[in-house]
């Protein structure tokens, strides 16, 4: 299930987003302190072209869903999400976990926000990530070398385009 995210789950955000396998596999790789956070929530949870959403597993927050770039007018959005890769995996759910948010991701994009175009990024060496993501409906796009955590990284571009 997906529901907006509160002001009470930015701990957990910035705690999940701060894990080793998270951040080696994001854009940026820096370890996120609460003032940088608490900046970004402030110009995040009210802003019209963003959206923040928890993702919960029977229950219990287990994951983050980030829409940025969002114009509704045009019906496009980028999107990114993570998980309590640490909680999940010590009950055993983070496999399912990773491939239901995913889902009620692209499921939220076409039914809430009416998204006819969805982007995102996923480095090259994220395979798994890749796979998905094709499954999924999305195609890779163009790939570009950027420095991340200090060394050129290859980022893909992928992006879904609605069909219905």
């Amino acid at each position: 299930m997906l529901r907006p995210a509160t002001d009470a789950d930015q701990e957990n955000v910035r705690t999940w987003r701060n894990h080793d396998e998270v951040r080696a596999v994001s854009l940026t790789q820096h370890v996120i302190s609460p003032d940088e956070h608490a900046a970004w929530w402030a110009n995040t949870k009210d802003n019209p072209s963003r959206r923040v959403l928890m993702y919960e597993r029977g229950g219990v927050p287990a994951g983050v869903v980030t829409f940025f770039d969002y114009d509704a007018e045009a019906k496009t959005s980028w999107w990114g999400y993570y998980l309590d890769n640490e909680g999940l995996t010590e009950r055993g759910e983070l496999l399912p976990a990773w491939i239901q948010i995913q889902r009620e991701a692209v499921k939220y994009a076409d039914a809430q926000l009416d998204i006819d175009t969805l982007d995102a990024e996923v480095l090259e060496v994220n395979e798994g990530v890749r796979r998905f993501n094709k499954r999924n409906g999305f195609v890779e796009m163009e790939t570009e070398t950027r420095e991340i955590g200090g060394k050129p990284t290859q980022v893909i571009h992928v992006r879904r385009e609605r069909t219905s």
